[in-house]
């Protein structure tokens, strides 16, 4: 019976709460260090990245660029975020009113599995229209985006709907299953890429 009570209790205890991910606006150029006061007070942060060189006149420097710059995204409790706002760096939650809006753990996901995937990931310009696509096979297996076309090349566009950026990756056409066009699809009719 005791030990029924203990698991009950461990069962609610406050470390095991997911809580959604919220845009963090951070000051110009303080991507990184938000995001590392955040780590060191135990929330889970997310500032994706990329590599690109930067050319002076005299050198040339490999950079880290930011795909969201001025925000990091951080699981936190809504309705304990005094410790995420008094960070070095923070500015404000993304919210509507006085209420910080949630990122759908999806687009957090679909973004992660592109960083994460080995393969040239770059932003991109936030797209509505377009036909939604579910990559089947790949380092994305799973991924649910846009498909564009540039140069002849397959782009899945990943979005983040709250701050209106997007991210792309090149992709195979074969990897590539067209999903129902569904509600979410403003113009049915336009399809961004056609398959042969």
């Amino acid at each position: 019976m005791v030990s029924e009570i203990v698991l009950h209790e461990k069962e609610f205890a406050p470390e095991t709460v997911i809580y959604p991910w919220f845009a963090v606006r951070v000051r110009s150029n303080h991507e990184r260090v938000a995001a590392a006061h955040l780590r060191e007070r135990g929330y889970e942060e997310f500032s994706p990245s990329w590599k690109t060189e930067r050319r002076w006149s005299d050198r040339t420097k490999e950079m880290d660029q930011f795909f969201f710059p001025g925000y990091v995204f951080c699981r936190l409790n809504p309705l304990d975020r005094l410790p995420v706002l008094t960070a070095p760096g923070v500015v404000d939650l993304v919210s509507f009113g006085k209420i910080p809006a949630p990122v759908p753990e999806l687009e957090i996901e679909n973004v992660r599995r592109m960083v994460q995937s080995g393969l040239f990931v770059m932003p991109w310009p936030f797209l509505e229209l377009g036909h939604r696509v579910l990559i089947e096979r790949g380092p994305l297996a799973g991924v649910e985006g846009i498909l564009d076309e540039v140069k002849g090349k397959c782009r899945l566009v990943v979005s983040v709907q709250l701050l209106q950026r997007s991210v792309s990756a090149e992709v195979d056409r074969d990897w590539i299953r067209p999903l129902p066009v569904g509600r979410s699809d403003k113009n049915a009719a336009t399809i961004i890429a056609r398959r042969p």
